[in-house]
């Protein structure tokens, strides 16, 4: 494992929530009501999930790219003893944007509370108990050499680069949508400011279907853009004029992070959703030469000084 003196969002020791999190909500597809808790967690813990609801196996579940088990309708990712816990995208793109390392999220049920279809409810849960700095310098992976998956007309590209970059391109064959593309970096506030309040969407027919098959049982208008062959169905319409780049960018920031830390590249996606996402992880740990695991440990010193200083 190298050490590299690089900056990325002056994140460069270790983090975890600063105190515990309580949110209430529903399952999307399953229409279960759901109590989540996000805990701190020690130093290289990383992100495990824990179905409280089940005592008799094995009940933690890593947030690692070889434990999704499912990507049809969301990322779900289980255990050997086959406990699930599904979409997790989106509180996984809020902690991967808030530069959490370490965390146990705690749930009642099979599946993360879809909330109003977007992260920023994590967000701003997180933000209300304040992230807590840890002693240990943070590790990433460092791209160092293009890796790319194409299935069909679906893309993703993981390149080199020197901060955490996303890029999305989708194109629908509906006059709401269309070809939409947007980028940004996790740095700043970016996807507080820019991503994180765009929900998740899809078209009334599948709706229809689904809920036909016992699921999306818990989807309604207060938490996704619903679309019928013409128009958007929801009253107060959209949160951006490309809230659906927004938000397949969105999704590919909580699956990306699925590689079991943040990942230092350039993320490009086209028409990419959770399969591709998943595979392309796939993709890049079956190419061990092209990437590096690295702390960043000449600027984390620096950052404990100045934090014993302040």
């Amino acid at each position: 494992m190298r050490d590299l003196d690089i900056n990325i969002q002056n994140l460069v020791l270790q983090q975890t929530v600063a105190d515990h999190v309580e949110i209430h909500g529903t399952g999307l597809h399953s229409g279960a009501e759901t109590i989540l808790r996000i805990h701190p967690a020690k130093i290289d813990n990383g992100i495990v999930f824990v179905r409280k609801d089940v005592s008799d196996r094995n009940n933690l579940i890593p947030a690692l790219w070889d434990r999704v088990v499912d990507t049809q309708l969301c990322t779900v990712i289980g255990n050997k003893d086959g406990v699930t816990v599904g979409t997790i995208e989106h509180i996984m793109a809020a902690l991967n944007a808030l530069g959490i390392s370490n965390a146990m999220i705690e749930l009642d049920g099979p599946e993360v509370p879809i909330m109003d279809g977007s992260s920023r409810p994590f967000i701003e849960a997180i933000e209300r108990v304040g992230v807590q700095t840890q002693d240990a310098p943070l590790k990433v992976i460092k791209i160092l050499e293009d890796i790319v998956y194409e299935e069909d007309d679906k893309v993703v590209r993981l390149t080199p680069a020197d901060t955490a970059a996303f890029a999305i391109t989708i194109d629908f064959a509906h006059q709401s949508i269309g070809r939409q593309s947007y980028a940004l970096t996790l740095d700043d506030n970016a996807f507080s400011n820019e991503i994180s309040d765009a929900r998740t969407f899809g078209f009334a027919h599948e709706v229809n279907y689904l809920r036909s098959l016992g699921l999306c049982l818990g989807g309604s208008l207060e938490n996704a853009v619903v679309l019928d062959e013409n128009k958007i169905l929801n009253p107060e319409g959209l949160r951006h004029q490309d809230e659906f780049a927004r938000h397949k960018l969105l999704d590919a920031v909580g699956d990306i992070f699925l590689a079991g830390h943040r990942i230092i590249g350039a993320y490009e996606g086209y028409k990419a959703g959770h399969a591709v996402n998943n595979k392309a992880l796939h993709a890049l740990f079956a190419n061990p030469e092209k990437w590096t695991l690295t702390t960043i440990t000449q600027t984390a010193a620096a950052a404990k000084t100045a934090l014993a200083t302040a």
